[in-house]
């Protein structure tokens, strides 16, 4: 049997959210089933770029176009999108549908997106959605019946922490300067802490960043944030094993990835209490409103005067991490092509 995958996405040195799951996903699948013969399809402008990635034994490379896909028994678009060619059996993974919620993305890219988001559920057999969150998202937004839908989460891998780092009085926030992040009430927060602490931004620029990094310059407490841009994977496991607590306080998010990575690292969490992340984080990080910079700077307080209370988030912390694994997602994954075929 052949299974084809649209393996775009995990292409590039500086993978965001999708990429992570591109990548995680397509060598959990091919490691579970040696059986099965997949084909990592790549779109035009990535293939040649994506020779340089390894593939499992089990795995063909493919170049595959709008109009034209490689024989299989499935297609999985891996990024809420799929091909116009005629395809067999469809899957689709759905992360978030926050471009159409809010303003968060130009109006073309809203448009190409939104285009592509209705026609990919239009015409998959069934829908993968990251998280109950996203799920109702795909119900509500795109008018898809929930007999179509599966949730399957995310999973979760890190680098073994550098040896001989200790914690720090650092805040740390992990992922895109960008509006969603919600960053501009992070820093309003930011400044009503205590003097002595610090906090780290590691994440590339995004919609909405020059406006983010003009409050920066005109914060108060400027000369305590560090704007990293993006960092590796060994850096953001030092940054983790640095870091006294995590803050991803996102107005909106298809799943929250750095929650869970945090909680791993054995770094206590205050995220949001609506979107994905309040669902990923259980009832294991503190969760505030995220349109209100001094609820955020309230919860920040807690957890930075409670030491019981960190210790306690990450025992919690990590209980719910181990919950999230790659393997259980490619399992579920599997269960669905097998329900589908």
């Amino acid at each position: 049997m052949r299974i084809a995958l649209d393996a775009t996405y995990s292409v590039g040195d500086r993978p965001t959210g999708v990429g992570v799951y591109c990548r995680e996903i397509l060598r959990a699948l091919a490691a579970a089933h040696p059986e099965v013969s997949f084909l990592y399809c790549y779109r035009p402008h990535r293939f040649l770029a994506s020779l340089g990635a390894a593939v499992p034994a089990n795995g063909r490379r493919r170049i595959f176009w709008e109009t034209w896909t490689p024989a299989a028994a499935l297609f999985h678009g891996l990024n809420q999108r799929l091909p116009r060619a005629r395809l067999r059996r469809a899957v689709a993974t759905f992360h978030d549908l926050f471009v159409l919620t809010g303003d968060y993305a130009t109006p073309e890219f809203r448009a190409r997106f939104a285009a592509q988001a209705r026609e990919a559920a239009a015409r998959s057999d069934l829908i993968i959605a990251v998280s109950q969150f996203t799920a109702r998202q795909v119900r509500d937004l795109l008018g898809v019946e929930s007999a179509r839908v599966r949730v399957v989460p995310h999973g979760i891998k890190l680098r073994p922490a550098p040896s001989g780092v200790a914690r720090e009085r650092l805040i740390l926030h992990v992922g895109a300067i960008q509006r969603r992040k919600n960053i501009v009430r992070l820093i309003e927060a930011f400044e009503r802490i205590e003097p002595g602490w610090r906090l780290a931004l590691a994440g590339g620029s995004g919609y909405g960043a020059e406006e983010i990094l003009d409050r920066i310059r005109r914060s108060s407490r400027r000369d305590d944030i560090e704007v990293l841009g993006y960092v590796s994977e060994e850096r953001l496991a030092e940054l983790y094993a640095r870091a006294a607590v995590l803050a991803f306080p996102s107005l909106e998010e298809g799943f929250g990835l750095p929650v869970l990575e945090a909680m791993a690292s054995g770094v206590p969490v205050l995220t949001s209490n609506r979107s994905a992340p309040a669902e990923i984080a259980g009832n294991a990080a503190v969760l505030v409103d995220p349109e209100d910079s001094e609820a955020i700077a309230h919860g920040l307080q807690a957890l930075l005067a409670d030491s019981s209370l960190r210790e306690k988030l990450v025992t919690e912390g990590y209980k719910r991490a181990a919950e999230f694994s790659w393997e259980r997602a490619a399992a579920q994954t599997w269960a669905v092509y097998q329900y589908v075929l």
